[in-house]
């Protein structure tokens, strides 16, 4: 029977430190799924996910000597690819408002049953719907958009968020407010203009 000794991060991490490749490459596939994960849920446009989580990597090394140790590595690392994601969203030009005209089919008919009864009835307006919502958190900026898919798409919890992202509990309940009310305005904005 193989001998599956649970994997020592700690270990791993020191002898990463002293520049040990074959410890850094056991440190990249262990944290590798946490990171994409993150990155798929904060891609900005136009960047490929596997550019952006080399670019992660490329910052934990960089500032490995740095870490302190005060938090679990796993966090550390959420930390610096919430930051990286959020600085590509802000680095992007600001697009323009959508408009009911810029919707495609698929997604106006899921915009239509939203405001008629709240419920999507199809598969495909389901997948629609969630293009939709991605269009409207791509108009908020990149911390409001981040608490939200992290509170609401993610399920986490205000501790869980203020943890990754370094913000304060009333901060990260504050964004979230703010942020919601202002998806609000956006989808009342396209249900409007629906109507005109």
């Amino acid at each position: 029977m193989p001998d599956e000794r649970p994997f020592d991060l700690a270990g791993c991490l020191e002898r990463a430190r002293r520049g040990e490749q074959a410890a850094a490459r056991e440190l990249v596939e262990h944290l590798y799924p946490g990171v994409i994960r993150i990155v798929r849920a904060h891609l900005p446009r136009r960047v490929p996910e596997e550019d952006l989580a080399q670019e992660i990597f490329l910052k934990m090394f960089t500032r490995i000597a740095q870490y302190s140790g005060a938090v679990p590595v796993d966090h550390w690392v959420s930390r610096i690819a919430i930051t990286t994601c959020i600085d590509h969203l802000r680095a992007q030009k600001r697009r323009p408002e959508i408009r009911w005209a810029d919707l495609s089919e698929p997604e106006s008919l899921a915009l239509e049953a939203a405001m008629a009864d709240g419920e999507a009835e199809a598969p495909g307006e389901a997948f629609a719907a969630r293009e939709l919502v991605g269009r409207l958190l791509g108009q908020l900026n990149p911390a409001d958009r981040a608490v939200v898919q992290l509170l609401d798409l993610e399920g986490k919890s205000v501790a869980e968020v203020s943890a990754l992202t370094g913000w304060s509990r009333p901060l990260v309940k504050v964004r979230a407010f703010r942020a919601r009310r202002k998806l609000r305005k956006l989808f009342l904005a396209l249900e409007s203009e629906e109507t005109l």
